[in-house]
Parts: C-alpha cells; sequence; structure tokens
C-alpha cells in the first residue's frame, strides 16, 4: 500500500517523483526557524526557556509543575471511532486544541464540563500587524509558530493538553514541528493515533479499499500535492482521492488523462462516517460534473474511490442503510437524561437533538429531604422506591452534603421503577431489591411490591422520594398493600423556557423527522412551549399513558414502544423507518425521510 501522503506503507517508491518516505509539509521554513522558543508563562516568576521535564524551578525561581500534551487523532468524524486511549485523554483534559469543526465536535461532547476548547486554525490565521498597522497575512511559518506556542504554553502552566488532530495523528503534516516544539519546551508528550479517513470513510460507505488481486493501495491529498496520475492507471490497484471538490474532481481528470479507463466505477463521500454522509457512484469521466451539479451538497472534505471494490457497494453499504440514516429527531428531555437515548438513536442512524422542556430544581423548602436522609440512617423505613433518576439524583446529592455514601443503606430494600433508574442507582452501588415484572411505570411496580407482613417485616414504613407533581398511584397502593408512605418531595418540575426561535420553527414547519416522547409532561410542556409537531413528524411514544397524553394534545402517534423503556422506544422508531423504507422499495419510489414529505405551514392553515 502506498500513501500519497508522506505516509509510506510498503517501502516502494513513489511513481515519477521523490521517494513516499519523504515527508510533504506545509511549513516552508527550516524546523529550526519555525519553533521559535515561545515567551515565558506568567507565573509571577520567568518559566525557563527549555527545562527539564519534571522541573520545577531554575536558578531558584519557582516555576508553574509543567503539564504535559497528548496529540490524539480525533478520526474521520464519527465519535465512536475515538480509540479507548483517546478517550481515556479527553475525559481527563484541562485544555483541548483542536483543528477544525470535526475536533471541535468531538470535543464538546467527550471532555469534561468547563474544559477549554481552542481552535488552532483562528489562532492560526489571526495574522500580524504589518510595519504600518495592517493586518498581513500569517505565513506558513507564522501559523505553525502560533499553534506550538498556543499548545506548549498551556502546558508550562501545568495544565494537561489535549492536541486533537484531524484523522489520524501519525499522518498529520504538521505533526513533527509540534512535538519538536514540545521537545525543545521541555514540555512531557505522547502521540496517540487514530483511524485514518482513508480507509475509515470507504468502508463505511460499502467500499472496501483492498479485495482479492488487489496490488497496490494508493492514496492522494489531492489539496495538498499534484496528481502523479502516470503510475495509478492500473485497473487492479485502488486509488483514494482525500480533498475539496475541486482537488477531487481534477485528479479525476487527471487519472483518466493518464489512461486510466474513463469508465472506471468511482464513488465518492462527503461527511463520512457522520450521520451526515452522502455518497453517490459514478464513473471517473463523470465524476467532475457529478461534484458541479450537486449545487453546494458536496462540501469538502470528500473522499473518493477508485479500484474493484467500488463493485461491492451495492451489497456491502451497511451504514447509510441503517433504518434511521440521516433522520432529524427531537428528544424533550433535560440534557442530563437524554444521553442514553441520543446515544441508541445515533446507533439506529438518527441525530437526536436535545430541547428540554422541563427543568429540575430543588424543593423549596429543604426540611422534608433531611428529615428523609435522617429517617434513612436511623432506621425508620423498611423501603425506599425510586420512581426516577431525578429522584435517585437527588438523594445522592442530598447524600453527600452529609458525607454519607452508599453504605447508608446497609439493612433497607430498595425498589427501582425500570431499568434506567436501577442503572443510576447501580452507578452508585446500589443493587435494587425491587424491579417491575411488567410494565415498568409506577402501576408496574405496585404490581411486584409485597404487601406488609407484621411477621416478616420488623418496620412498616417505604420512603418515596419523588416529583412534586407526582401521581398518588403508588402511595394509595402501598397504603391498600398495609405500608405507611413517607411521600417526599425530592424535586421539583419545572417547564422550561420556550427554545430559540429557529428550534420552534423546525418543529412546526416539520424539519424534524420525528419526535420521541418519553412521559406525559414531555408531551404537554413541548405543546407548551414550542406549539404542536408538524403532520408529518413521526410521533414516538414510551408507552400508553404518553400516547394517551399526545392524543389530547391532537397529536398522530405512529410508534408505541411495546415495554416503557428508551431501547424498546428507538427499536420500534426504527421499525417504522424500515418499515417505509421497504414500502419505497416495493412502490419503486425513492425513500423520502418524513420531513421531506413535510406538510407546509399555510397548508396546514387552510
Amino acid at each position: 500500500m502506498t500513501a500519497r501522503t508522506g505516509l509510506q506503507l510498503d517501502q516502494r517508491p513513489a511513481t515519477g517523483g521523490a521517494p513516499a518516505s519523504a515527508p510533504s509539509s506545509g511549513v516552508v521554513a527550516p524546523v529550526d526557524a519555525v519553533l521559535a522558543p515561545a515567551a515565558p508563562v506568567a507565573t509571577g516568576d520567568a518559566a525557563p526557556t527549555a527545562p527539564a521535564a519534571g522541573s520545577s524551578a531554575t536558578g531558584g525561581r519557582r516555576t508553574a509543575p509543567l503539564g504535559q500534551v497528548s496529540f490524539v487523532g480525533a478520526g474521520p468524524g464519527d465519535p465512536g471511532l475515538l480509540t479507548v486511549r483517546a478517550a481515556d485523554l479527553l475525559a481527563r483534559a484541562e485544555v483541548v486544541v483542536v483543528d477544525g469543526p470535526v475536533g471541535a465536535t468531538l470535543a464538546s461532547r467527550s471532555a469534561p464540563e468547563g474544559v477549554e476548547v481552542l481552535d488552532a486554525r483562528q489562532v492560526a490565521d489571526a495574522g500580524e500587524a504589518g510595519p504600518d498597522g495592517t493586518v498581513v497575512a500569517p505565513t506558513p511559518t507564522a501559523r505553525a509558530r502560533a499553534v506550538t506556542r498556543l499548545v506548549t504554553r498551556a502546558a508550562k502552566a501545568g495544565r494537561r493538553v489535549v492536541r486533537l488532530l484531524p484523522g489520524d495523528a501519525a499522518t498529520f503534516e504538521g505533526l513533527a514541528e509540534e512535538l519538536l516544539a514540545c521537545h525543545r519546551a521541555g514540555v512531557p508528550f505522547s502521540v496517540v493515533p487514530g483511524v485514518s479517513p482513508a480507509v475509515a470513510v470507504p468502508v463505511y460507505a460499502g467500499v472496501p479499499v483492498t479485495t482479492a488481486g488487489v496490488g497496490q493501495v494508493h492514496v492522494v491529498d489531492t489539496d495538498r500535492e499534484a496528481v502523479e496520475a502516470a503510475g495509478l492507471t492500473a485497473a487492479r490497484e485502488t486509488v483514494v482521492l482525500l480533498g475539496s471538490r475541486e482537488g477531487v474532481a481534477g485528479a479525476a481528470l487527471a487519472l483518466v488523462a493518464a489512461g486510466r479507463s474513463a469508465s472506471s466505477a468511482v464513488s465518492v463521500t462527503t461527511g463520512g462516517t457522520t450521520t451526515a454522509q452522502h455518497t453517490t457512484s459514478t464513473t471517473l469521466a463523470e465524476l467532475p460534473s457529478v461534484l458541479d451539479a450537486g449545487d453546494g451538497a458536496w462540501p469538502g472534505p470528500l473522499v473518493a474511490v477508485t479500484g474493484p471494490g467500488v463493485a461491492l457497494r451495492e451489497r456491502a453499504s451497511w451504514y447509510e442503510n441503517r433504518p434511521l440514516f440521516g433522520w432529524r429527531v427531537l428528544v424533550p428531555r433535560t440534557q442530563a437524561q437524554a444521553g442514553p437515548l441520543t446515544t441508541l438513536l445515533a446507533e439506529a442512524g438518527a441525530v437526536g437533538e436535545v430541547v428540554p422542556t422541563i427543568s429540575v430544581e430543588p424543593p423549596r423548602t429543604p426540611h422534608q429531604m433531611e428529615k428523609a436522609v435522617t429517617g434513612l440512617v436511623t432506621g425508620r423505613y423498611e423501603w425506599v422506591g425510586f420512581t426516577s433518576v431525578n429522584a435517585v439524583r437527588a438523594i445522592r446529592e442530598k447524600f453527600g452534603e452529609y458525607g454519607l455514601d452508599a453504605r447508608a443503606f446497609a439493612g433497607l430494600k430498595v425498589a427501582a421503577v425500570g431499568g434506567t433508574t436501577a442503572q443510576a442507582l447501580r452507578e452508585w452501588g446500589i443493587e435494587p431489591d425491587l424491579l417491575p415484572t411488567g410494565e415498568q411505570s409506577a402501576s408496574g411496580l405496585l404490581e411486584s411490591w409485597p404487601a406488609y407482613d407484621e411477621d416478616l417485616d420488623p418496620i412498616d414504613r417505604v420512603l418515596l422520594p419523588r416529583a412534586d407533581i407526582a401521581t398518588d398511584t403508588l402511595v394509595a397502593g402501598l397504603a391498600e398493600l398495609g405500608w405507611e408512605v413517607d411521600d417526599v418531595t425530592a424535586y421539583r418540575t419545572v417547564r422550561a423556557a420556550p427554545p430559540a426561535a429557529p428550534v420552534r420553527d423546525a418543529i412546526k414547519n416539520g424539519a424534524f423527522d420525528a419526535v420521541v416522547f418519553t412521559s406525559s409532561s414531555t408531551v404537554r410542556n413541548l405543546v407548551g412551549i414550542a406549539g404542536k409537531p408538524n403532520p408529518s413528524t413521526v410521533v414516538a411514544c414510551i408507552g400508553p399513558a404518553t400516547a394517551q397524553t399526545a392524543v389530547e394534545h391532537g397529536l398522530r402517534v405512529d410508534v408505541m414502544a411495546p415495554e416503557p423503556s428508551a431501547p424498546a422506544l428507538v427499536a420500534a422508531l426504527a421499525d417504522h423507518g424500515a418499515a417505509l423504507a421497504a414500502a419505497a422499495a416495493v412502490a419503486g419510489e425513492p425513500l423520502q425521510r418524513p420531513s421531506e414529505r413535510r406538510v407546509p405551514a399555510r397548508r396546514r392553515a387552510r
């Protein structure tokens, strides 16, 4: 395999030019000229010019302890393609330096809250003031110096820095310069390779770059170098073209001019490995016109492949064939609660967009909760029943205020309303004693709850920490079973502020393909703060009660989960998406997402 991006994989010289082992670099000046020493960090005393790793003082003057820099490959875009090591470093980062939107998205998802995210491109392209005061466009030397100074200064200040590089860090063209900058500054560093778009994007498009009989795979970054097409004409060799629309189109024409068949099959992909991925197949000769006719539908970076593997695309395509691929799904939950649901939607191919409909706040008076925690510790209760993740969180936070932990539950019996609540308890170190055997709801939990037996139960009291708007079903049912119930307000649910105008318009005009309702309150609150979804939007509900509330608010329910859980809800929605695709195939019609068949707001108003 020969890569034309400075990476040599088979030790074979590149055709018609310098050896493939000679790395190309966007930095014009010599490395020593680029890596000028960074200015000292302001720590109260001047930082050393090049301290030894781990050194904390020079000449008797103390400096901030050194941090470290980790150069991490961000991969082609799918957060799931981060290596385990990369995810671990991001989770512990204090500063993340990214290179464009892919890195920024990964940092927002994987880095801890409050981390400082800096875009190297903005820093490098800021320009410098010329002699007359006008801003001069930065040279490659100035760009490299600005980025390396940004990284090393943060590390010199004692911070853990992750330099998130696009694709595979090992092939990033400026890696050598930035490594040497850290070396000169005496900053400890490490490198974590990532997944290369050159191989990941084609296989996500259903195009393996290697098949039986393929002798060579050539990777060409069309925006960084001219295509040496004379050595890339063999039909049994795969050529992967990376770059902008203009670069890829020009490379295709160069391959044809050099002698590769104009009818050679080629696939081209934009948004590779993300839910925005779009792939089409054509020929080398037609590729430039396909890209030109797209009217902005082919934003870079693009990955085009020509070779035997393209013939497999129709049978090997898996990513774009997922049942909800490309769907935009509205998730009316709080950000803290939506994580598992949006992850499941992503696995089905959809993008989950969270619109909070409620705000969870502490009770107005803390007296009840304080009394409840005291009762837990002093043995007042036989059972504690948790009916939501928010209730678990509220008790856990109150325990933290008192310096208590899960050991205070020793001797207590614990009930959970369903799997999600049970998982929140397990994360705290508590294994529930009781879960519903049927419906995961207050009614289902009540059906599984044992009656009070004065011979078996030394205490007859149950603690229920719940929301202020919780129904009385569970309390009344437990009383009928002989239990004394302390129904304590652990948190309040307050309707959230209306979402931004563009989100409200998207809901009203049908820009969302589906909305998933996980409780009756999410229905009421979404309609209250944003209005009813467009009739073209698929409405999915987690259970009968939620579906009934949706109907009462004038919504058509298209999907209902067979059991009240997030996995079942997403699976039911995915089945609905698959059914729509099958119906389109039988009718011989192109598959359209619900948002592409939306009802205009003006038409609905008639």
